[in-house]
């Protein structure tokens, strides 16, 4: 058992979740993933007539009574998940058409502040066999802040780099968990209906934690999310209520192996990373008082003051406004549109001389 803040990090704990929630402290984890019982087995909507599975579920403890219950249910499970949750703490829970409505309702009433929905489009989904609906590509993830004041971490950088370079979108086109990622029985068969794969999981937990931060799944199953928190170099809580999938979790866990602390850490956005002025670099000489700034395309030049102003036709001021006024932008970043012009007569961008004044002061 871990020690950090008395919680039982790295470990699987077997129990009703609700029970196990209550006994941690509050404020003590740093984000929390939730696939709860999808509500199939209300009447209709599990088993059609000639008794065949609707989408191919059947577990015992998806049985809820009638909505009221499964909306008590909810608001218990998320009422818990809040207290436990940091401040700045973020938690993303995941849904089907089944129930992904009542539980953006239950987040918006208890004060969450839903960030984003992302689609998971499946990129090999179960076939509608009868032909009577659409066939179902997709689940859904609610991702929410614990309020509207929560400074709640999203590594910008990182998706971006895992998505070469490109904006990470909110639709998300990963294959269901298939072939030896599918943990199965004795007979072959699988042992869990809906193990999530673990690309989803490693994209959830790097947007959302950084290395060493605790992530809490109050439904764990087979495991899937504290697996890829621990290659990921993350601490983990799990709640799991039935034995068996406890038991495969814990021998899923025991055979990851971390990743190295220099792998695990996620690339820092701009946001976190020192702030430095470019007055800075005008006092210390690296870029001093009359050099000459331009554009890439050489389209605007302009000249820096001893104050770190910059001069452009009638336009004064930082290298922000500068850039934006040139170009009759609303706003503009000066140190990824301004380059310094060379002794050789070429043009080096802002940006790198702050890295620079950065690493020496480092």
């Amino acid at each position: 058992m871990g020690t950090l803040l008395d919680l039982p990090l790295d470990e699987v704990l077997c129990g009703d979740s609700l029970e196990v929630l209550r006994r941690l402290p509050p404020a003590s984890v740093h984000a929390i993933f939730a696939d709860p019982p999808y509500n199939l087995q209300l009447k209709g909507t599990l088993r059609r007539p000639d008794d065949s599975l609707v989408d191919g579920v059947d577990d015992e403890w998806d049985r809820f009574a009638d909505l009221p219950t499964y909306d008590a249910f909810t608001r218990a499970w998320l009422t818990e998940c809040r207290r436990v949750l940091r401040r700045d703490g973020t938690i993303w829970v995941m849904g089907a058409y089944h129930n992904v409505f009542r539980l953006g309702a239950a987040l918006q009433d208890m004060g969450f502040w839903i960030l984003n929905d992302v689609i998971w489009r499946k990129a090999n989904p179960m076939p509608n066999f009868r032909g009577r609906r659409f066939t179902n590509a997709h689940e859904t993830l609610v991702w929410a802040a614990r309020d509207p004041a929560s400074k709640y971490r999203f590594n910008y950088q990182a998706m971006k780099t895992l998505n070469d370079d490109t904006q990470m979108r909110s639709d998300w086109y990963i294959p269901l968990c298939t072939g030896h990622e599918r943990l199965r029985d004795a007979a072959g068969d699988k042992l869990h209906p809906t193990q999530k794969p673990e690309a989803l999981l490693h994209r959830v937990i790097l947007a959302s934690t950084n290395a060493g931060e605790i992530i809490l799944d109050p439904f764990l199953g087979t495991g899937t999310t504290a697996a890829v928190a621990r290659r990921m170099g993350r601490r983990f809580i799990g709640i799991e209520r039935d034995p068996g999938y406890a038991a495969a979790a814990r021998a899923r866990i025991a055979a990851v192996v971390p990743l190295p602390e220099s792998a695990a850490l996620a690339l820092p956005s701009k946001r976190e990373q020192p702030r430095l002025a470019f007055g800075v670099l005008v006092e210390r000489g690296l870029v001093p008082p009359g050099s000459r700034l331009s554009d890439r395309q050489r389209r605007w030049s302009a000249e820096v003051g001893v104050d770190g102003t910059l001069r452009c036709g009638t336009a004064t001021g930082s290298i922000h406004s500068v850039g934006a006024a040139v170009q009759e932008a609303p706003s503009c970043n000066g140190w990824t549109f301004w380059h310094v012009e060379t002794s050789g007569g070429g043009l080096r961008v802002l940006d790198a001389y702050r890295e620079e004044a950065l690493a020496a002061q480092a």
